[in-house]
């Protein structure tokens, strides 16, 4: 797939500033995103799934680097998304380049990706990983160019909830998969079947690659949008880790796939986004059963009503 590489230049750099940025980027179909003074030591971090940006440390000149495929760069959108930016006295420029073709995998393996561990009881590691801790449930992923890893708040937040809510039994969907743990770790946790669906034509064939790594079968990945629920489900379990405009604009088409009583958790989106998400919820006859945060990032359970 032919990406589009951008530099960015954000002045005065700080960590808000960046993180609404990658926000504002992910509207208008960017996908992937990191700092300038990682990339001799990190490959590209997911999504429309706001998985992303991965980033440690602030880049002291406040750059870094956004990806978007070919197909979906709009000039227009790009520098109307820019013209709205809603930080006051923040100044932005940039330049773009065609993306280099590199074998991510073998950079995630060089520089980046390490284990993780959720709440003790899961842990995420790659192939190439050695001194794996040990947890009741593992996952293996081999990245490539997709986002997933459960680094980001946004990922470890659902895993969390996972762990603690059993799908066992239950028909789950997984929106926005990227490389498929969430749908893995539900299949490990005991779920009948799991529907993946992603934008991306990398994650798709990620996700599928992991779900064969990790000898779990009943997962059936599709590339496309909501567009395609209409052709599965109903659900017990809905898992929505995509960017705030995707779910305020895709939520009915989920809850119409939602069998009664069944729940939604939905993250990749700030807690001062809440209120505009639960009234949106509310409005499509969905209640709120609680609200976690992490690192300002929220993540929302909801229940339809049986």
């Amino acid at each position: 797939m032919e990406y589009l590489e951008f530099t960015f230049t954000v002045t005065p750099q700080s960590d808000v500033a960046d993180d609404v940025l990658s926000a504002v980027l992910a509207e208008i179909g960017f996908d992937s995103f990191v700092r300038t003074d990682e990339l001799d030591r990190a490959a590209l971090p997911h999504s429309s799934n706001p998985e992303e940006p991965q980033w440690e440390q602030p880049a002291a000149q406040g750059e870094y680097k956004a990806y978007i495929l070919k197909s979906l760069y709009s000039q227009e959108a790009l520098s109307a998304a820019l013209a709205d930016f809603p930080l006051p006295d923040v100044e932005i420029s940039y330049s773009q380049q065609e993306a280099e073709d590199k074998n991510w995998n073998e950079e995630w393996e060089k520089h980046y990706f390490k284990p993780l561990v959720v709440d003790g009881r899961c842990v995420i590691s790659s192939t190439f990983h050695k001194d794996v801790p040990e947890a009741e449930y593992k996952i293996l992923i081999n990245p490539q160019m997709s986002f997933g890893t459960g680094h980001h708040a946004t990922t470890s937040q659902m895993i969390s909830r996972l762990l603690t809510d059993s799908p066992e039994g239950k028909e789950v969907l997984d929106m926005g998969c990227g490389t498929g743990i969430l749908a893995i770790l539900a299949r490990q946790r005991g779920a009948r079947h799991c529907v993946a669906i992603d934008i991306d034509e990398w994650c798709r064939r990620n996700a599928e690659e992991n779900i064969a790594l990790n000898g779990v079968d009943a997962i059936d990945v599709y590339l496309g949008d909501a567009s395609l629920l209409p052709q599965v489900g109903p659900f017990d379990l809905v898992i929505a880790n995509i960017n705030l405009g995707i779910l305020l604009r895709d939520l009915p088409l989920y809850v119409a796939r939602m069998k009664k009583g069944a729940v939604i958790y939905m993250s990749g989106f700030y807690d001062t986004d809440v209120p505009q998400l639960v009234a949106r919820a509310e409005a499509c006859g969905l209640t709120l059963c609680d609200t976690k945060t992490l690192d300002s990032w929220a993540c929302l359970k909801l229940r339809l009503p049986e």
